[in-house]
């Protein structure tokens, strides 16, 4: 389709879909024959080839800095961070003295390299490619190092951004502030199920497909609130599967999938949901190590929690959640045989109608017989019943303010 994008109105459009497609930005810098340095921020940079070792960015035509750039004997390639948005912005805005108020130091073949790069790579012009009205720079990498392994800097419907989480009350809808609510109207009854137990219990509600964020816990007295999973934790196999089951099967695939490359075994967590969907509550057991089987995943989702993360650190953290040793696998409970119980969950319709909220007990006593166990679920039942039928609301101001904290 020859001039797709020849009117004022198509460059738009073809902005505005581009624009939904995250690039990555760095920040080609030289020092031309003259001593000056030079600096040019680029958000096409892309690798070419192996052989012989090329990278590329793409200029304007209209560039000046570029053009003192072609003068210079080498180009040193910076893989920004997502901190350094206020570098790169500085950057961009000047025409002269593109390094005041910015660290650097000398590549090993004599160009800028921003302090606290993700990496760099000294390179040479290959060749120029004339490309409407940008060039293609191909450069030979000569030399090149990874300083600063941290999510990068992208760019993204018009902006500078990171691989970072949003916070929950940028995610409060309609759909999400009704759960909230719920929750916080069975403040009592969560209280008075954990002082009865003596153990952790909270409720969770489901935040989008990906992460479940805790809206209420209590726990009884003696009971290490440091030994709960954090606020926010992704939904990864075995976590999610009170969600989960009342979704459809292409939803529940997805989450199976998330374990994908991974050594395990899938049909645990199949047979799980099918447990939940048939009891109404899921339960997993510790193994001979006890509560520290919860450590890996509890470690894992506090980092999760901590925002900024590459997607190779999120691969990671989804492993160490499908790792652990807590035994998930549904079993009957026999009144007369003794269990150490490492969860329960029982899954609540939010005022929608949905099960998006979840009530976990946690951290209870140990070598309980089933008839107890069975005890402690009827109990949580009878709390489920009161958060179903909490009164709905949407209106963020009446919350109590502890349900506001993290959020």
């Amino acid at each position: 389709m020859p001039n797709a994008v020849a009117t004022e109105e198509a460059q738009r459009t073809f902005r505005e879909v581009t624009g939904h497609y995250p690039t990555g930005v760095a920040v080609v810098t030289g020092v031309d024959p003259s001593g000056e340095l030079l600096a040019l921020v680029v958000g096409t940079f892309s690798s070419v080839s192996l052989d012989p070792p090329l990278v590329s960015f793409m200029p304007m035509k209209t560039s000046r800095t570029f053009a003192k750039m072609e003068e210079c004997s080498s180009l040193c390639i910076n893989i920004v961070g997502g901190d350094q948005e206020r570098e790169v912005m500085s950057i961009a805005r000047r025409w002269e003295n593109k390094f005041d108020g910015i660290d650097w130091h000398e590549s090993p073949h004599g160009s800028p390299v921003l302090t606290d790069a993700i990496g760099w790579m000294d390179t040479k012009i290959w060749k120029t490619v004339d490309a409407g009205d940008h060039w293609i720079v191909l450069c030979e990498v000569q030399d090149m190092a990874i300083t600063n392994p941290v999510s990068p800097l992208i760019f993204f419907q018009g902006g500078y951004g990171s691989f970072v989480c949003t916070s929950l009350l940028a995610r409060m809808d309609h759909e999400i502030l009704p759960a909230i609510h719920a929750a916080h109207a069975a403040r009592s009854e969560v209280e008075a199920l954990a002082a009865d137990i003596g153990c952790e219990v909270s409720v969770l509600t489901a935040v989008s497909a990906d992460e479940m964020a805790t809206v209420l816990s209590a726990t009884a007295p003696g009971v290490d609130r440091d030994a709960a999973l954090a606020q926010r934790i992704p939904i990864v196999p075995p976590i999610g599967d009170s969600y989960v089951f009342d979704l459809p099967e292409v939803e529940q695939n997805r989450w199976i999938d998330k374990l994908k490359g991974e050594d395990q075994d899938t049909q645990v967590h199949r047979d799980r949901l099918e447990f939940i969907r048939e009891h109404g509550y899921g339960i997993s057991f510790l193994p001979v190590i006890g509560s520290d089987a919860y450590s890996g995943m509890r470690e894992a989702t506090k980092q999760y929690e901590s925002g900024r993360l590459t997607p190779r650190q999120e691969r990671e953290i989804r492993a160490e959640i499908g790792r652990t040793s807590v035994d998930y696998r549904p079993q009957t409970l026999d009144d007369r045989s003794a269990y150490n119980v490492g969860s329960v969950v029982l899954p609540v319709r939010d005022p929608s109608g949905r099960h998006t909220l979840t009530l976990r007990l946690a951290q209870v006593p140990q070598n309980a017989s089933g008839r107890q166990v069975a005890a402690w679920i009827e109990k949580a039942r009878g709390v489920v019943s009161v958060l179903e039928t909490a009164p709905a609301s949407t209106d963020f101001a009446s919350m109590p303010a502890d349900a506001k904290v993290g959020l």
